[in-house]
């Protein structure tokens, strides 16, 4: 192989580990929180790998660009954080829905133009309260394993400023080590191939509003969108219909396997798109093929990789997603409260969408969307 394809194929292979090691307990704390079973939760992971491995081997061949994938983390954690569920067809309902809106807005220009046009501060504010209640539940875990949590956010304090792009790898491979030394593992199961298990969509209206629609909302607004500014950045100008219109396709595909959305990803992106991938922009395209193949290999594995995690302590798996997504958390959080005309009204989507509160069976992402609006419309109503 080739030096220029070698540093291709790390480049690949580092935002593949990188994504899965610091996200997977994310999307299994998802899982665990609509009623998925283990033999569902590996599917779910499977059908990640597929949309993801499919849909970055498609665009990138196609369009001969790095157009990197992944799923929805902050959908991810949507769904951990939204009670009141009534099973895993209810969300495989959501999943349904939020991929067919994918695929509208591909189709309907004015629907894109519609989400852009959604204030920022109140995308942000909404994004931030998700990620602020997975965040909490990190520190939730200080009382019950003291020197494993405090012990792994002093670690990740330190990796975050030598290694930012694996600092929640270091995490997640130092906490495993530590919680194996602690006694806190449970006996690792057999490895085996995954098996893809088919989930009937169950449709309810409750569970199509609050999560449905707001895993839309924040797909867009939290990943396609930053997706499309880190390719703009590295100087690639990647085609905005066709690549909600693959990503869609492949997310509603997946979704009757209990597979939430995928989408462009970012930070992902960013480690394939720069000159570390290829010092030739125009052969970069080629990450995206091996990213594909390295994603491919986790929707093969994805029954054994759920078991492995399966194995580690609650507290972990906690701490991991937890410090993942405090930058996440704290970059929403800047953006939320940054314009002062906007703040009031994204400071009460914050609280609302914390609040985790379900009304009319419907989850707190989506009153605190509307709470935001209401006010922020009042407000500009008053200014004028």
């Amino acid at each position: 192989m080739k030096s220029g394809l070698v540093s291709t194929a790390t480049a690949a292979l580092v935002a593949t580990v990188a994504g899965v090691g610091g996200t997977l307990p994310i999307v299994l704390a998802a899982a665990d929180s609509v009623g998925a079973t283990p033999a569902q939760a590996s599917s779910w992971v499977s059908g990640l790998g597929i949309a993801t491995a499919v849909s970055a081997l498609i665009l990138s061949v196609r369009y001969r660009m790095p157009i990197i994938t992944a799923w929805s983390t902050p959908g991810a954690a949507l769904i951990a954080s939204t009670s009141g569920v009534p099973g895993i067809g209810a969300a495989v309902g959501a999943f349904v829905l939020a991929a067919v809106l994918i695929l509208l807005t591909a189709a309907i220009r004015p629907l894109g133009r519609l989400i852009e046009r959604i204030p920022a501060s109140i995308a942000a504010a909404m994004l931030a309260g998700i990620l602020l209640r997975l965040v909490i539940a990190m520190v939730e875990h200080v009382p019950g394993a003291p020197v494993l949590v405090l012990s792994l956010i002093a670690l990740f304090l330190v990796a975050r400023i030598l290694v930012p792009t694996l600092a929640s790898l270091i995490v997640l491979v130092a906490g495993a080590l530590l919680a194996v030394g602690l006694g806190l593992v449970k006996p690792m199961p057999a490895l085996g191939l995954s098996r893809p298990e088919l989930i009937v969509p169950v449709w309810d209206v409750a569970t199509l509003i609050g999560l449905g629609v707001p895993l839309y909302l924040v797909t867009m607004a939290s990943q396609n969108l930053p997706g499309f500014a880190v390719l703009r950045a590295s100087g690639y100008q990647p085609p905005t219909q066709p690549v909600l219109a693959v990503t869609g396709a492949a997310s509603l595909g997946t979704a009757f396997l209990g597979a939430h959305t995928s989408n462009l990803a970012a930070i992902s992106a960013a480690l394939c798109t720069g000159p570390e991938a290829h010092p030739d922009p125009a052969e970069r395209w080629k990450a995206g093929v091996f990213y594909a193949l390295w994603w491919g290999l986790i929707a093969l594995f994805g029954a054994s990789l759920v078991g492995l995690f399966g194995a580690l302590p609650p507290a972990l798996l906690a701490t991991v997603a937890g410090t993942a997504l405090l930058g996440s958390m704290a970059g929403a959080m800047g953006a939320a409260l940054a314009a002062d005309q906007d703040r009031f009204a994204a400071a009460g989507t914050l609280a609302v969408t914390t609040s985790g509160i379900t009304l009319m069976g419907v989850g707190s992402a989506f009153w605190g969307l509307v709470f935001g609006l209401i006010v922020l419309g009042i407000d500009r109503y008053v200014r004028r």
